[in-house]
């Protein structure tokens, strides 16, 4: 049986191995990862999918913005374990992740992905035409779902990271961008 839950921090060892395993060697290159490095997911939107006390699917959700300030969401990666990718697996992740963000008034949500699988959920370029990742992209595989009606219209320009930074990534700015203000004394 399939046990869909938020991520916790016991889970992140088993989800990297899964991403590894899934998405090969070069997932951290994608234009994507930019997105999502040194960030931490947004709030109670990150899900995993178990079977037998093994992470089989995962999928997590950040805070980005569509062109400037345009507060969406950018889903992924979305991985399943290749032994169980006929067992509905993502499509339940997806339609949870969608559901969630719903409830919790986010307005938009942008990915990276597959037309053709991403479609049934309701993701299309449609809207994002005028807008642009930062870095190489393929602009038919960038694809919007609105979560209210109009939450799209007119988006355009650079979409940005903003969600929460990770800790580590906390720490190593300060020690880049604040003067060491401590001065020896002789």
């Amino acid at each position: 049986m399939v046990r869909f839950r938020q991520e916790q921090g016991a889970d992140i060892a088993a989800r990297d191995a899964l991403l590894d395993a899934a998405l090969g060697p070069f997932r951290r290159l994608k234009t994507s990862e930019r997105l999502r490095e040194g960030r931490l997911p947004a709030a109670g939107l990150s899900f995993i999918a178990s079977a037998e006390r093994r992470l089989v699917g995962t999928v997590r959700l950040w805070s980005i913005t569509a062109g400037p300030a345009r507060p969406a969401l950018l889903l992924g990666p979305l991985a399943v374990d290749a032994g169980m990718r006929q067992a509905g697996i993502g499509t339940a992740l997806v339609t949870l992740t969608i559901a969630r963000a719903l409830r919790l008034g986010h307005r938009a949500i942008l990915l990276v992905g597959a037309p053709d699988y991403f479609g049934r959920f309701g993701f299309s370029s449609a809207q994002t035409g005028a807008l642009r990742l930062p870095g190489p992209s393929d602009p038919a595989r960038l694809l919007a779902l609105e979560l209210v009606s109009g939450a799209l219209d007119g988006a355009s320009g650079l979409i940005a990271a903003t969600g929460r930074l990770a800790p580590a990534e906390i720490g190593r700015r300060r020690s880049t961008t604040m003067p060491d203000l401590r001065r020896s004394r002789a």
